[in-house]
């Protein structure tokens, strides 16, 4: 159970860096919502990946699940910066 909990955090801070990479520009959120948007992500991949109809019977890593996440998480953290905007960049003021 404990190394279940352990893997997901592993692959959700994996997953949820690389989506932030993908994305431009600055996305100011913190190292905790990164992992729990490449968790879901992740999750959400491997799952759509097999309703699709994949499934890996050599074995070994499972790569398609893997990108499908990357991409799921991508725009779970792209719609989480647009819902909560950028908090922390400064407006200008009026001239």
């Amino acid at each position: 159970m404990v190394g279940t909990i352990i893997g997901a955090v592993v692959v959700g801070l994996i997953v949820g860096a690389l989506a932030r990479l993908i994305l431009p520009g600055k996305q100011n959120i913190g190292v905790i919502m990164t992992v729990l948007l490449g968790a879901i992500g992740s999750f959400l991949g491997t799952w759509i990946s097999y309703k699709l109809g994949y499934s890996n019977q050599n074995g070994g890593f499972k790569i398609i699940p893997f990108l499908v996440g990357i991409v799921v998480a991508t725009v779970l953290i792209a719609i989480y910066v647009g819902i909560t905007g950028r908090r922390g960049t400064p407006t200008r003021p009026a001239a």
